[in-house]
């Protein structure tokens, strides 16, 4: 299938939208989870109930995923029926090139940068990995996307979405150990210190949650508020983000393992993983439904599907802002691949570092958390030693500095919410 080729001048735009939708994926979330669904009317704040459904969020998260599916359908589409008016051109093109060997081969498309590089998924030259029914292989990063996405969701429920955001930020540690555990990469002595520093910074984004936690639902206000409970939970979510991390990088090694020994494209393995995730996602709540939320103590709890569904389908909000995220995680995957062979790693790490960046301003200036000077300092060395663990900066001391640094996952795959 051709690949769409967008002009380097719309290459801002396409940034531009990565952006933004990467940070409404994690507002959007945080919104829903701020939604009264039970008991709203009740004075007492403490009695009402609110959005709990970390399940549920991931389940549309894969329905987003497999919006892909669309833009494989308009790209055959495109391949099959407008290209073939400039099939003549890139002939001749070939011809001039066979010519004189020292044009390169995209010379025809000098100014333009592929949406998804072509020349990587030929880079691979045996016979792929995901033939026939082997495509089912792609349901194994999916499951480990579930896990790590619920665990996050669930995580997010209890925790300002800044945090959450710069807790995500551990996966750069479970990255860089599994590489060199599955797939043999090296790391050299300032990656390994740039790990310590990850870890040194998310601690201390927990720490400055815990010290001065935020309420949970800013619309509810309590007279009496439990900050030792309140501190417990931040250090719970922030747990349960990070070592989320685990399943979103194993997710990552399996999909760099998997590309490296296919033909397959980036957008086609966003749709399949969104297509098994969400069957698998669908399968474990009826299970789930029926051995936990049909119980007395599960009723109601994020595994009573009914009532999720009741919550979701009756209360505007909550149903208007699924929809939302839906697009939301579509068009991140869309855009996230459309950029991130056509961009440096200093640029993609500019993006996350702002993406991360913009939600803190927004959530601040919707009050739903309030700004913490450790906070500061913990996402200030997140960011330095990402960008150091990356070789965007150089190391602080000369024995620790490099000529080369090898790619972890050349196939780079990205987060897909």
């Amino acid at each position: 299938m051709a690949s769409i080729i967008p002009a380097r001048a719309i290459i801002p735009f396409l940034v531009g939208m990565m952006l933004l939708t990467g940070v409404c994926n994690t507002l959007l979330t945080k919104y829903q989870d701020n939604q009264c669904v039970r008991n709203c009317d009740d004075p007492d704040p403490l009695k009402r109930k609110h959005f709990e459904q970390p399940v549920i969020q991931t389940l549309q998260m894969f329905v987003g995923e497999m919006g892909c599916w669309l833009v494989v359908g308009i790209m055959s589409l495109w391949s099959r029926y407008v290209s073939k008016s400039t099939t003549y051109e890139r002939i001749n093109n070939r011809a001039a090139e066979d010519e004189d060997p020292t044009i390169p081969d995209d010379a025809s498309i000098r100014s333009h940068t592929p949406l998804t590089d072509s020349t990587a998924s030929t880079k691979y030259d045996g016979p792929s990995i995901l033939r026939g029914w082997r495509v089912v292989l792609l349901s194994l990063p999916a499951i480990c996307d579930i896990c790590g996405t619920t665990l996050m969701n669930a995580g997010l429920l209890l925790v300002a979405a800044s945090i959450y955001q710069m807790t995500r930020g551990a996966l750069v540690l479970f990255v860089g150990i599994f590489s060199v555990v599955f797939l043999r990469r090296k790391l050299y002595a300032f990656q390994w210190l740039s790990l310590v520093g990850v870890m040194v910074g998310v601690a201390l984004v927990g720490l400055a949650g815990a010290i001065q936690p935020d309420q949970k639902h800013p619309s509810a206000t309590t007279t009496t508020p439990d900050v030792g409970a309140d501190a417990l939970k931040v250090i719970i979510g922030v747990l349960m983000i990070a070592g989320a991390q685990i399943f979103t990088a194993t997710q990552f090694v399996l999909e760099e393992y998997i590309l490296e020994r296919s033909t397959i494209e980036p957008i086609r393995v966003v749709g399949w993983e969104g297509l098994f995730g969400f069957t698998v996602t669908l399968l474990g709540m009826i299970i789930l439904h029926f051995a936990i939320g049909r119980t007395e103590a599960g009723r109601y709890g994020p595994f009573d599907m009914v009532e999720g569904w009741r919550q979701f389908w009756e209360y505007k909000p909550v149903f208007i802002s699924s929809i939302l995220i839906m697009i939301s995680i579509g068009g991140f995957n869309f855009f996230g691949l459309s950029v991130t062979r056509s961009v440096s790693a200093t640029s993609r790490s500019t993006i996350d570092t702002c993406r991360t960046l913009f939600i803190w301003i927004v959530s601040l200036g919707l009050g739903w958390e309030t700004f913490k000077w450790l906070q500061v300092v913990g996402f200030g060395l997140l960011v330095y030693f990402t960008f150091l663990f990356n070789g965007i900066v150089e190391p602080p001391f000369e024995f620790l500095r490099v000529s080369q640094v090898e790619e972890l996952l050349p196939e780079e795959p990205i987060e897909h919410n």
